[in-house]
């Protein structure tokens, strides 16, 4: 009985059709947007040879995330969640469409790669929080910290395969190939989509324009255990993401060859899929919120012991353990988020979630090259590991709602199962 509580709850896909073809859609997608983020640094590494440029592909698309995101939150808390989600699906791939073709022609500048990813960045600012609301419409109350689970396991998996094969296409066929693949993958998405019922906002639709921002902001500032946990994971993108220096990296300890830059991150998806395989031991944890004070602090940790590592196979093994510690959080981020989060303001908060939890990484990978080219790969490494522990341990000592918080005493109101 220990180990089944300890393994993955399987439950939401068995007992949910409409889930269960959401998430197979969505994990396809993940797999191919992996092999794209390979593919896009592999490729402005190869035009520019700067983790300065490698590091500016995290602002492409973190700017549209910041500037658009909490605009397209209160969009989503007025419209039809199902529908908005199925147009910006299908704005992304055909930006992974037109990625494959310049890849083909090669006549592209890196900065006109780069506006591409911007735009797929501004479609998935919309898509994004939309998709964020359909676990509580499609899930009961006590079944949404596995649902939420089994999300991050689709994206481990897809982590963990997509930049392998990214590396093996890269080397061989070449970056186009891994655009074309994204966009196919896309259409599963879509798939996945299409089948599920409306999903209006509920009888208390969000005010439209910058009102309908101001109120989502206003309750984030209200709600400290929200806004503890996105100030946490926020302090730590920021100054401890890695990806920017993988190439880097890869050349120092791996003569740079492409078959070798897609283990980094293969390495922390590992490390993600064991956490998610056994997610059953903290997605029943009575304190989320500690438990993703703790996990932000194990990946700092391991980040510095990376980059500390003389030897680039332990190095990798520190990797695998941040990606365990990196499951751990985020799965309890978005656990804290969706039970203290009342549904008609679903949208707007899950729209700031994304901003941290994306925006906040690109931003983190440009620190991360910033810092590399003014001193080493190493020292941006150890560097930001160590800031990430100051700073988790900073917002634990501020927030004790965060510390304190438990699902059993969420006030938010989710949709029923459907």
């Amino acid at each position: 009985m220990g180990l089944k509580r300890t393994l993955i709850d399987v439950t939401p896909l068995r007992l949910s059709p409409p889930f269960r073809r959401l998430w197979i859609g969505q994990a396809l997608s993940g797999f191919g947007s992996q092999m794209t983020l390979v593919a896009v640094m592999f490729q402005i590494w190869q035009m520019t040879k700067s983790p300065t440029w490698t590091g500016v592909v995290g602002p492409a698309q973190a700017i549209p995330l910041v500037t658009l995101g909490l605009f397209a939150g209160s969009l989503v808390d007025r419209v039809d969640r199902r529908k908005l989600y199925l147009l910006t699906t299908g704005g992304q791939a055909v930006c992974s469409l037109l990625l494959a073709l310049q890849a083909f022609l090669g006549h592209v500048p890196a900065v006109g790669v780069l506006g591409l990813v911007a735009l797929q960045s501004c479609f998935g600012a919309g898509g994004g929080p939309a998709s964020r609301t359909f676990i509580p419409h499609l899930l009961p109350k006590h079944q949404l910290a596995a649902g939420l689970a089994l999300r991050r396991v689709a994206f481990q998996g897809a982590t963990l395969l997509g930049p392998v094969l990214a590396g093996l296409i890269v080397g061989g066929p070449g970056a186009g190939t891994c655009y074309l693949i994204d966009a196919l993958t896309f259409v599963a998405a879509l798939h996945g989509a299409c089948g599920l019922p409306r999903m209006n906002p509920g009888d208390e639709p969000g005010r439209p324009g910058l009102r309908g921002v101001l109120d989502g902001l206003a309750f984030l500032g209200r709600t400290p255990v929200i806004r503890g946990a996105l100030l946490t994971d926020l302090a730590v993108t920021v100054l401890s993401m890695p990806v920017s220096l993988f190439p880097l990296i890869n050349a120092e300890r791996f003569d740079g060859t492409p078959r070798t830059l897609g283990l980094f991150l293969t390495a922390v998806a590992v490390g993600g899929v064991a956490a998610s395989l056994l997610s059953g031991a903290f997605t029943r944890l009575p304190r989320p919120g500690l438990a993703m004070l703790g996990g932000s602090a194990v990946w700092g940790a391991a980040l510095t012991l990376f980059g500390m590592s003389p030897d680039p196979w332990i190095g990798l093994a520190f990797l695998v353990v941040a990606g365990a510690a990196d499951t751990v959080s985020v799965a309890t981020r978005s656990t804290v988020v969706q039970m203290h989060t009342p549904h008609h303001l679903l949208g707007r908060v899950s729209a700031a979630e994304q901003i941290v939890g994306q925006a906040g990484p690109d931003i983190g990978n440009m620190r991360g090259g910033l810092v590399a080219d003014a001193t080493s790969g190493a020292a941006a490494l150890v560097s930001g590991g160590l800031l990430c522990l100051g700073a988790v341990a900073v917002v634990g000592a501020a927030t004790p709602e965060l510390r304190r918080s438990s699902a059993s005493s969420s006030s938010a109101r989710t949709a029923p199962a459907r």
